[in-house]
């Protein structure tokens, strides 16, 4: 079941980025009828409360709605869904799309095609952000002898270039001591693209985004070989809107944010709810939209424009250079928060300085629920799940050194005495087991069985 919904998935974000149409950008047709057209990646689903979860809900529809009783105005959205923010892009910078949804590193090229095309973009609210920057992730094949980065010398590594797994796995290789140019093959290819090629052997490892390592990781096709959290530098996906557009209708840009405003909330008063709507919208297992987008889920989902992403978007500029994928990018200029900041009113300088909630010890999915469990610890968690293991839907932990959650049957698990500490990678259990003698990495099997035994 899992290599049919695999299958079908990578099929779908092949045939989207081939096949999605062109919009006509936000100008009223000959019955006075303004459409907004918003390009947005369904799949990335840290985007969904600007894209997918938005959608389906209509909120941005009620908004335009509402002011065009007020206005006399007839207001039509036309949804356009891509696989990367790099058409999207494209759509942009020709009067095609009026809002857009991408990551930090296509945010930046996004701006910098505007530039050149004398076609200017906005950044004007975010949507998902990790501190650390654990939603983007390097993985390898099930059955891998590689077990760090070390060992991707000479080897051939999928990514999508210039997104920001593509940064991730440039940073990552850099640490590692190795030149991304000069020690790896690296394979240009769309995420669907690279999930194949790795399955079939053709890559040796992938380095994605959302929903991509999380996805195979779940289907027992891959294994994390890096937690993109381990380089500590924010990663996020925002909105960027087209400066002539936001001139022109800037009460629709305010009209968006709010309905983006009103998805956010909506996700995280109902997460499951949520992460169930973007499952069967993508055809994604919602047991994965869940990892990144639950209550504990890696990404954190606040519109606000905060200075720490701001400052990494800054950092990632330097990157993009060097890759010749963008010259100097001006990014205070990019940013424009105005819309935001009148759509929080007062409460806006709390709303950005609020961060992200409080890691606990992950949560339980049980079967036929909507709602989960948290624990306060991922010991506890454990001994939960032995007891009712026939009824567990899904388990997530988070990974004992850098926080990212991920499923605790694809963990890697330590063993310190009565301490059991999970971790997304193999090297990050192996510096566990060297920072505390004594401590052993056990399977997922026997860390239920010591959880069990020391209640």
């Amino acid at each position: 079941m899992r290599s049919k919904a695999f299958g079908a998935l990578a099929g779908a974000a092949l045939l989207t980025t081939l096949t999605a149409g062109c919009g006509g950008g936000a100008s009223a047709d000959d019955s006075g009828t303004v459409t907004v057209t918003v390009g947005y990646q369904s799949r990335t689903i840290n985007t969904v409360t600007a894209g997918t979860l938005l959608r389906s809900l209509g909120y941005f529809e009620d908004e335009l709605r509402s002011r065009g009783e007020r206005d006399g105005v007839t207001y039509e959205v036309k949804w356009q869904d891509y696989a990367t923010g790099a058409p999207i892009t494209a759509q942009m910078t020709a009067g095609k799309i009026d809002i857009g949804s991408m990551g930090d590193f296509p945010l930046l090229i996004n701006a910098a095609r505007g530039t050149q095309l004398n076609r200017p973009t906005r950044l004007v609210s975010v949507t998902g952000y990790n501190l650390a920057g654990g939603l983007n992730t390097v993985v390898t094949a099930p059955d891998s002898k590689l077990d760090s980065l070390a060992g991707l010398r000479g080897k051939k590594v999928s990514t999508s270039v210039g997104s920001a797994a593509d940064g991730t796995l440039v940073r990552a290789l850099q640490q590692a001591g190795l030149d991304p140019e000069k020690d790896i093959r690296k394979l240009n290819q769309q995420p669907a693209v690279g999930a194949s090629a790795l399955q079939a052997g053709s890559a040796d490892a992938l380095s994605q985004f959302v929903a991509w390592p999380g996805l195979l990781a779940f289907q027992g096709r891959a294994k994390a070989l890096y937690d993109g959290a381990e380089l500590n530098l924010p990663t996020f996906h925002g909105v960027t809107v087209r400066q002539d557009f936001a001139k022109k209708r800037s009460a629709v840009v305010e009209d968006f944010l709010r309905a983006q405003d009103r998805a956010t909330e909506y996700l995280h008063e109902h997460p499951v709810a949520a992460s169930e709507s973007v499952a069967k919208a993508t055809g994604l297992p919602a047991e994965v939209v869940h990892l990144y987008n639950g209550a504990q889920g890696i990404a954190t989902f606040d519109t606000t424009l905060k200075p720490a992403l701001i400052a990494a978007l800054k950092k990632d500029v330097p990157v993009l250079r060097s890759a010749k994928l963008v010259g100097d990018v001006d990014v205070d200029a990019f940013v424009d928060d105005r819309y935001i900041k009148r759509v929080h009113g007062s409460g806006y300088a709390k709303a950005v300085a609020a961060g992200p909630p409080a890691r606990r010890g992950g949560e339980v999915w049980l079967k036929g629920k909507d709602t989960t469990t948290a624990f306060a610890t991922s010991a506890e968690l454990l001994r939960y799940v032995a007891a009712h293991r026939a009824a567990v839907r899904t388990a997530y932990v988070p990974d004992a050194s850098t926080g990212t959650l991920w499923f605790a049957d694809r963990a890697v698990w330590v063993a310190d005495g009565d301490a059991l500490r999970p971790h997304v990678t193999a090297s990050g259990a192996r510096a566990d087991v060297t920072a505390h003698p004594g401590a052993r990495t056990v399977t997922y099997s026997t860390a239920l069985s010591l959880a069990r035994d020391a209640s």
